[in-house]
């Protein structure tokens, strides 16, 4: 299954008064890293929207199961894959690696979003587009 891994380095605004991420901000980490693996597969976010007439993929569901802290300076390794495909959603995996240690397990379904054809300004779900999932399925 196609996985991309990229390194983070942990900055001071990410951590909190006691020093360590504070744990939303990975979420915004795993957003990244969203954009990120479907970059890496071919499929860039602004060549979605052109090619897809794509919106957004909105966070519908997370969870996260938190095992060694980070703090400032530290540099981790995020490694995200997308576990299951559903008609429009799909369901990812983020696991972060401090040094070579799973140090967070992340979890979350999206939805493949597109323009709402009869209210202007909205989002409607859309199947997920079969040459992204071939992609995906093949590495």
């Amino acid at each position: 299954m196609f996985s991309n891994r990229r390194d983070v380095t942990i900055e001071w605004g990410d951590c909190d008064p006691a020093g360590i991420v504070f744990y939303p901000r990975y979420f915004a980490m795993f957003d990244a890293s969203t954009a990120f693996l479907f970059a890496a597969a071919g499929f860039p976010k602004q060549d979605l929207r052109r090619r897809f007439d794509f919106i957004g993929w909105p966070m519908v569901d997370t969870r996260a199961r938190f095992l060694i802290p980070s703090a400032f300076g530290d540099i981790i390794s995020i490694e995200s894959r997308v576990v299951a495909w559903k008609r429009s959603s799909f369901d990812l995996e983020h696991r972060v690696f401090k040094r070579e240690a799973l140090a967070i397990e992340g979890f979350e379904t999206r939805v493949w979003t597109g323009p709402h054809p009869e209210q202007p300004g909205r989002l409607k779900s859309r199947p997920v587009p079969e040459e992204i999932i071939a992609r995906f399925n093949k590495a």
